[in-house]
């Protein structure tokens, strides 16, 4: 997500690179050898919570009809919805990152993912629009899910092979993600509240396997001795992360890139029901193109790039590519051409699908090992953040200023990112601590 200014190098020595990034005191305990059972814990759990967010995204804005009166008001709830859901996520990820840091990864993973099987199960037994909301708000408090595995992560990855390893998290991400849409706009079919039992089951599936088989990757010699009350605080939690020069950079790089995804996430089903009149299985279909290009990406382009690029110039090419994507999405609403829509979504997958493991391996490498929970967990708080504010803006713009808005803010804010990262940011690679 992040890039600075100054000139770009090919990685030749990424392994210089990346220790010059954060150089941990050879006095500090080191992480244990990589855990094979514990990596491959790691990637099916990436999988199956990939499979589960994204089975329920083709009917969200069928859920929600009944209860509304026109399609302005059904757009706004959709975005509500959302926006309800990052504001749980914001408040809770950092106390589970922090957590997770003190009492290990295990514990509060399963917490998670409990967490979420419930509030899937509470949307899809609805009833009543309030009864949407308390789903979205209990599988919020428990969504730090993916900031505690991408902690599981650092911990059980060598710090110079980590960007790689991300990479692979994306592509597991990518094929639940791909799968997940269609199948829940298959069993659509069957009745729009099927997929969101269908995301419960799999996130309770995800949780007993973690329950049986998943091994705790921070050994107690690593964990914090204790956490104080404001370390569980969100809102003292994100000034004290953004008070590091480097990360705040980061951050706020990666938030103006959010922001307008958030947006997107939230209007894109209704935004092909008004313009396209798409039912929920090619809602679906169309959702899996991101799945597909984070599988594409992992294992065909981001090895290659990794090894004559650095992580910021990656990130730079994905944030290019996304604002392409949004050039098209906003062409084909104001062409009405849906085969623009499609090439957009292909295009702006691909640049988030190289964008996040470069963003979180850069982000993982700036901080010490007892600091991985609080950081990812910090990250998480600051998209979630993004992902309130985005949906209310978004919505806005596209009930006020026409289906094609929320696309053009896309293009400004992600240009405004790049000018972040080149302004805000030093040489590639000389990262220092604040």
């Amino acid at each position: 997500m992040p890039k600075f200014k100054g000139s770009y190098s090919p990685a030749k020595s990424r392994s210089s690179k990346d220790s010059s990034v954060h150089s941990p005191d050879s006095s500090q305990p080191k992480p244990p050898p990589m855990n094979r059972k514990a990596l491959i814990f790691g990637l099916m759990a990436v999988f199956l919570c990939g499979l589960g967010f994204t089975v329920i995204a083709p009917v969200v804005p069928f859920l929600v009809a009944p209860y509304v009166h026109n399609p302005g008001e059904q757009a706004l709830m959709v975005t509500l919805l959302t926006s309800v859901y990052a504001l749980c996520v914001f408040l809770a990820s950092p106390g589970l990152g922090a957590l997770s840091d003190r009492f290990g990864r295990r514990p509060l993973l399963l917490i998670c993912l409990l967490g979420s099987s419930l509030g899937y199960l509470i949307f899809g037994i609805g009833g009543a629009l309030w009864v949407l909301f308390v789903g979205r708000i209990v599988e919020g408090l428990t969504g730090g899910s993916i900031g505690t595995i991408f902690a599981y992560f650092a911990d059980i990855t060598p710090r110079e092979r980590r960007t790689q390893y991300f990479g692979w998290v994306g592509a597991m991400v990518g094929v639940g993600t791909m799968l997940g849409p269609v199948v829940g706009g298959l069993l659509a079919k069957f009745g729009y509240a099927v997929p969101l039992y269908a995301g419960a089951g799999i996130t309770l599936l995800t949780m007993l396997f973690g329950l049986l088989y998943m091994p705790e990757s921070l050994d107690k010699s690593r964990r914090l001795a204790k956490i104080s009350v404001d370390r569980l605080n969100p809102f003292t939690q994100l000034i004290r992360i953004l008070s590091v020069r480097h990360i705040s950079r980061l951050l706020l790089s990666g938030f103006l890139l959010w922001l307008p995804n958030g947006s997107l996430q939230a209007v894109f089903s209704q935004f092909t029901v008004d313009e396209f009149h798409w039912q929920p299985a090619l809602i679906g279909l169309m959702f899996s193109i991101i799945g597909i290009q984070d599988i594409l990406s992992q294992s065909l382009v981001m090895p290659r790039l990794l090894k004559v690029w650095s992580d910021k110039q990656i990130a730079a090419l994905g944030m290019v590519a996304e604002i392409a994507g949004y050039v098209l999405i906003a062409a084909s609403a104001l062409l009405h051409l849906y085969p623009l829509l499609i090439i957009g979504m292909f295009v702006f997958g691909f640049g988030d699908s190289i964008f996040g493991p470069s963003f979180n391996g850069m982000l993982s490498k700036s901080v010490e090992e007892d600091e991985q929970g609080r950081i990812q967990g910090g990250s998480q708080s600051i998209q979630a953040l993004a992902r309130i504010v985005g949906p209310l803006i978004g919505g806005q713009l596209y009930i006020s200023l026409g289906h094609a808005a929320p696309a053009v803010m896309g293009i400004l804010l992600i240009a405004g990112a790049i000018v972040v990262l080149y302004r805000r940011v030093g040489v590639p690679g000389q990262v220092k601590q604040a």
